[in-house]
């Protein structure tokens, strides 16, 4: 019996450390959504992702060993960043948030999609244009979603 307990503590302790490390909001549905929060973490994402490019430019032409380790480095926070991206606008605003019912379901299903494919070119590509048009991308949603202005204090 002692084995049992041992066993369903150990497995629970799992869950819980497997359920902290999840970034995504809950698919419950809880009901407890925050999407200004989402439109504001995804901004914070792209300003990374643009402070990357700018690193990768800077560290591309140098050959020693450090600027090397921070060459990789930054191309991987880069990607971290839009991926992060990604997975907001698919797990929580395409699976939650986004209604066919609405009637600005095509435009907001477009805008997420351009969402979408502007964090995949910010993977692709180096240049600075790229998280420009991610921001530009994310307000877009933001205007289709919200149908306003973006007033964000983020800068």
């Amino acid at each position: 019996m002692q084995r049992f307990h041992r066993t369903t503590a150990s497995a629970i302790l799992i869950l819980l450390g497997v359920a902290s490390l999840v970034h995504a909001h809950c698919e419950v549905p809880c009901g407890i959504y925050g999407d200004q929060r989402r439109f504001e973490e995804m901004l914070e994402d792209t300003d990374t992702i643009a402070k990357a490019i700018s690193n990768v430019q800077e560290l591309a032409s140098k050959t020693d060993a450090l600027s090397a380790n921070q060459l990789g480095r930054w191309i991987s926070t880069k990607e971290d960043h839009a991926t992060n991206i990604q997975h907001i606008v698919a797990q929580y605003f395409l699976t939650q948030r986004i209604k066919a019912d609405n009637p600005a379901y095509v435009k907001q299903l477009t805008a997420a999609h351009a969402v979408m494919v502007a964090a995949m070119k910010c993977k692709q590509n180096a240049e600075p244009a790229t998280a420009e048009t991610l921001r530009k991308a994310i307000l877009d949603l933001y205007r289709a979603y919200e149908g306003k202005e973006p007033a964000f204090e983020h800068k």
